[in-house]
């Protein structure tokens, strides 16, 4: 069985053209939805005023990402942000064990090159790494973020922190964890 496949991009656009850009990630995730094997997308921008944006999207499998990424739909959407939309980086990762691989970059559109990690460190390890990202990540999200949902359902609280320390978690916490501790990872 093929693993899912996460791809992460950056992009950037001139931050006085944000609301261009959002409704183009939009659209992006629009056309993506109707694909098979679509299992979502995301998106980020690390501060206010960032001329970066930070995009996910996963697929159920390879096949599934291929006919997404080679379709005319794409294409389409691609052509429509030439002038604006600059793609600077591109990653492919299936499955958690992608966090504790070294980075691949490509250069857009090519499809990568797949190379097998030397080698990838035991669950447990993996586990207690993101047990150390996500333990003070909570703990913060608890202070700061908690008290001002105390009022919503646990449905809508939990979506909303989720919504919240996924990306942060993602783009943040996890790569540095994992780039800090690689030393005791790859023993």
């Amino acid at each position: 069985m093929e693993s899912a496949v996460t791809v992460a991009i950056t992009r950037r656009a001139d931050p006085s053209r944000a609301a261009e850009m959002a409704a183009w990630v939009r659209a992006g995730a629009s056309l993506a939805e109707d694909f098979p094997g679509f299992l979502g997308t995301g998106w980020v921008r690390p501060a206010p005023g960032s001329a970066e944006w930070h995009m996910l999207y996963r697929f159920a499998d390879a096949t599934a990402l291929k006919g997404w990424e080679e379709s005319p739909e794409r294409q389409w959407w691609l052509t429509s942000a030439q002038g604006f939309v600059e793609h600077t980086r591109v990653e492919r990762r299936t499955g958690i064990e992608g966090w504790f691989d070294p980075p691949r970059e490509l250069d857009p559109p090519h499809v990568p090159q797949v190379k097998q990690p030397e080698r990838t460190p035991p669950r447990w390890k993996q586990a207690v790494t993101i047990w150390l990202g996500f333990f003070p990540v909570s703990l913060l999200s608890g202070w700061l973020l908690a008290p001002h949902l105390t009022g919503l359902h646990l449905v809508p609280r939990t979506m909303i922190s989720t919504l919240v320390l996924t990306p942060i978690m993602t783009y943040l916490v996890l790569p540095k964890v994992t780039r800090i501790l690689q030393p005791w990872l790859r023993r």
